[in-house]
């Protein structure tokens, strides 16, 4: 017996002290903007032990990853998912969709978007709790995906963006985040915070896709607004809210929450907002090209066509000016309104072509996304002692950020999940 105690210890001693070198032709460093030539990456733990590593230190059971030709850097954040349910499902089939098939679907939105290289996600938005059932499943390693912060049901006035107002009277339908008033809200962030929410998200406006709706037209209330805020942050989580109109933007900020997502109708004024209050925009620009190029042929109706016709192009040139402006920004794609999760790092090519550099374009994917969620000690950027989240293009992305189209590498918490 003794015998084998010894031998478990020493094995067990050797796998925890087993080290990854990475070599690959340079690094990222995200926080300077600057590449950093002749990378040897070391990871331990699932964490990362040097950014200076050398190759005659490892030892006989450390593996050594040659990855000539290609540049390190964060893994990505994509603030804005909607991860749970078949995106592929048109009319009929999308209402008959069980919260089961749902979250089996997400199994696999989520294996797509880490394949991409997008290894943290906000998931901002499920029709109940099955956004905080996935995220449980990816960290106890039943399934593979991304790191997961999840909202659960997403907050909204009764008939608002947020609730279900697509079946009749007969068969009234509404979603499990409907809350009025001060004091119900606050319940409903209590509620939520109970069966786990990471993040409270909310509707601050009329949207895109949903029935019946406004795009620019305000429906929580700044008091309304100001509860919820005030009771999510109490309890220590941040707020998201859903804003596309210029007075429900501004309410927001006002209101201190902690990003603003889409906000595509914000004014001078609101921009400076933002700036004075540290809020993060999250504009979802390329999401419009799917929306007016495919979506008749997924079946997304003519009424929420049509208020993506008038809302694109005037986000993306806000997105520009808000970028000039100084905003923090990060990069959220709402992926699950457009069915390829995958696609999610085109984003970046359109922040730059509309106003970004590919520095400024990269920070927003991964140090200002990590900062955004508190974490910016944990993750975000190559440092010693943070999460081995790491993943690899051919080429420099600083030159062209296209390039993060095609991810070669994904590695996450040192586990090495695409090569």
């Amino acid at each position: 017996m003794k015998i084998l105690f010894v031998f478990l210890a020493s094995l067990i001693c050797q796998i925890a002290w087993a080290k990854t070198y990475i070599r690959a032709d340079a690094y990222v460093e995200v926080k300077s903007g600057k590449t950093i030539g002749n990378a040897i990456i070391v990871v331990e733990d699932g964490r990362i032990e040097s950014t200076k590593g050398n190759l005659n230190d490892a030892g006989p059971d450390d593996e050594v990853i040659d990855l000539a030709g290609k540049t390190l850097m964060p893994g990505l954040f994509d603030m804005h998912v909607h991860l749970i349910g078949n995106k592929l499902l048109k009319g009929a089939a999308r209402v008959q969709e069980s919260d089961q098939l749902a979250l089996l679907a997400g199994v696999e939105n989520a294996r797509k978007l880490l394949m991409a290289g997008v290894t943290t996600v906000r998931s901002l938005g499920s029709s109940s709790y099955g956004d905080i059932a996935l995220r449980d499943g990816i960290r106890a390693g039943y399934v593979i995906g991304p790191r997961v912060f999840a909202s659960g049901p997403a907050l909204g006035i009764t008939g608002g963006h947020c609730d279900n107002n697509w079946m009749p009277r007969e068969r009234d339908i509404r979603n499990a985040g409907v809350a009025n008033g001060p004091w119900e809200v606050a319940a409903k962030v209590r509620e939520n915070i109970k069966f786990g929410s990471d993040v409270i998200k909310f509707c601050a406006t009329g949207g895109v896709m949903s029935k019946g709706t406004k795009v620019g037209v305000q429906q929580y209330t700044l008091e309304e607004m100001q509860t919820l805020v005030s009771e999510a942050h109490r309890r220590g989580l941040i707020v998201a809210a859903h804003a596309h109109g210029t007075s429900g933007i501004k309410d927001a900020i006002r209101a201190g929450v902690d990003s603003v997502e889409h906000a595509s109708y914000i004014d001078d004024e609101g921009i400076q907002l933002a700036v004075e209050n540290g809020t993060y925009l999250s504009m979802d620009i390329y999401v419009t090209e799917y929306i007016l190029g495919q979506g008749i042929a997924d079946g997304i109706p003519e009424e929420n066509i049509a208020k993506e016709r008038t809302v694109g192009k005037i986000q993306r040139s806000n997105f520009t000016k808000a970028v000039e402006a100084g905003v923090k920004m990060v990069m959220g794609t709402d992926a699950g309104v457009y069915p390829g999760f995958a696609d999610s790092p085109k984003q970046l090519s359109r922040m730059v072509k509309f106003g970004m550099t590919p520095a400024q374009a990269l920070q927003a994917a991964t140090i200002n996304a990590a900062t955004l969620l508190k974490k910016q000690d944990e993750m975000g950027s190559l440092e010693e002692g943070k999460l081995a989240d790491i993943i690899a293009v051919a080429g420099n992305p600083l030159e062209d950020i296209s390039l993060l189209e095609d991810v070669t590498f994904v590695m996450k918490e040192g586990r090495v999940y695409k090569r």
